[in-house]
């Protein structure tokens, strides 16, 4: 075999080798779909608030609010199968936004990190956008428009009930 096919064949199996490691690697990083109990509204501070919004498998949070129009009254839902301190970006959004990380147990559940105002970003492909990551574990995440937390009162430790 002529050197330079020597070079393409080692080429063509390093890049399978590096995608059958990657294959594994997501398959054992990304959380599965939330199948049962997602609830439909939250209450918080004596409000209650219907989700615009749920997601509850991989790719539907990878989507989150991306290319989506969010109002002042647009929340949405990400519910993961266990607490982790799952990091979220701002890529396409429309608007800045509040993320509110909530560790939850059956209907209760507190708020365990809180970034309010976090900008969008339109970088190629998001590259480039700010992660925002939690000091704390959480299964649920609401999304709203930013600004929703601090009109509600919410903060780090607020007692948030589901339904």
């Amino acid at each position: 075999m002529a050197p330079s096919r020597k070079i393409l064949a080692a080429c063509v199996i390093a890049v399978v080798v590096l995608l059958v490691v990657y294959t594994v690697y997501e398959s054992n990083t990304t959380p599965g779909s939330v199948t049962s109990g997602v609830p439909s509204r939250f209450s918080v501070n004596g409000r209650t608030f219907v989700f615009t919004y749920l997601a509850t498998t991989q790719q539907e949070r990878q989507a989150g609010l991306m290319n989506k129009r969010v109002t002042n009254s647009t929340t949405m839902l990400f519910a993961f199968p266990y607490s982790s301190e799952w990091s979220f970006w701002m890529y396409d959004t429309n608007t800045s936004l509040d993320m509110i990380w909530v560790n939850a147990t059956g209907d209760l559940g507190r708020v365990v990190y809180l970034t309010a105002g976090a900008p969008p970003c339109f970088n190629s492909f998001g590259y480039g956008c700010a992660t925002y990551t939690p000091s704390a574990p959480a299964n649920y995440v609401i999304e709203a428009k930013a600004g929703f937390a601090a009109a509600h009162g919410i903060t780090t430790g607020t007692t948030v009930l589901f339904g």
